[in-house]
């Protein structure tokens, strides 16, 4: 078993999954010798997601640890994993089910009610998984979800912004911008309030591009930091921008906090016209 594949185990919960990972690892290291490799799901409570992660396991036929303590989603989660012939383990349900016996009450079903004091650093924890998640347009489905999305050019900040604004609890994806490739679909369905685009001075691009290029070991008279390239670029991405109707940053010297001070004024100023 040690030089085969490693043994998928998936941590699903509906609050953080801390305590269903402990409880794995703990397990694990009995078994030295035995390659395992761990994916936890945090906040799963819709069961479209809980479907995609279903068969992602059945790829991997990996068994799936939870806590899921909405009974909605808990006996479709069983119901599920029978159908496909995982391996579950519920972490907190016969313990639940014993004190419910116990003592004739039921559970509240509340999901993090151990971190409920907490929720800001939880939520936190939660808007940087989803900013890693659903960053440069790896999953252009997370633009649905965000709080807001981030469009633009390449190296125009876009990532840093996301990672900024998931420390202060905001869900954020970003699309990159290209003129090769038609943005996703999902980019133009969404509100227009939800979307900041951002743009920077071309002569400056070319510098940030050309120090990129060397760190990476590639020659410097790439296209990627041609100035010519990145001038049809930003036209591009206006035109984009444009069409959404989005309002649009210019980065140029701006530290990343006072980047993300604009993309909050933005969120504010639509969450309080809405209100």
């Amino acid at each position: 078993m040690a030089s085969g594949n490693p043994i998928a185990i998936y941590v699903i919960s509906d609050a953080v999954g801390e305590t269903a990972d402990f409880v794995s690892r703990a397990a694990a290291v009995q078994f030295s010798g035995v390659r395992m490799r761990f994916r936890r799901v945090p906040y799963v409570q819709d069961l479209n997601y809980l479907d995609e992660i279903l068969e992602q396991a059945v790829e991997e036929k990996a068994i799936i640890v939870y806590t899921i303590v909405l009974s909605e989603l808990k006996e479709y989660l069983q119901k599920k994993a029978r159908e496909k012939g995982l391996i579950t383990v519920d972490i907190l349900g016969p313990l639940i089910q014993v004190i419910a016996d116990q003592t004739g009450l039921g559970p509240s079903q509340i999901p993090n009610v151990v971190h409920r004091l907490d929720e800001q650093y939880f939520r936190k924890i939660a808007a940087v998984e989803f900013a890693v998640k659903y960053d440069d347009g790896k999953d252009p489905r997370g633009v649905l979800y965000a709080d807001v999305v981030l469009v633009g050019i390449s190296r125009t900040s876009k990532t840093p912004l996301s990672m900024y604004l998931a420390h202060k609890g905001i869900k954020c994806a970003n699309i990159p911008l290209v003129p090769e490739v038609m943005p996703p679909d999902e980019l133009f369905t969404i509100p227009v309030q939800k979307v900041v685009g951002l743009v920077i001075h071309p002569e400056l691009l070319t510098q940030i591009r050309t120090e990129r290029l060397k760190t990476l070991g590639l020659g410097e008279n790439s296209g990627y930091a041609n100035v010519d390239r990145i001038v049809e670029e930003l036209e591009y991405a206006r035109k984009i921008m444009r069409r959404l109707g989005c309002p649009v940053i210019d980065v140029t010297g701006k530290a990343v906090e006072e980047a993300a001070s604009q993309v909050l004024q933005y969120i504010n100023k639509e969450e309080n016209h809405v209100n």
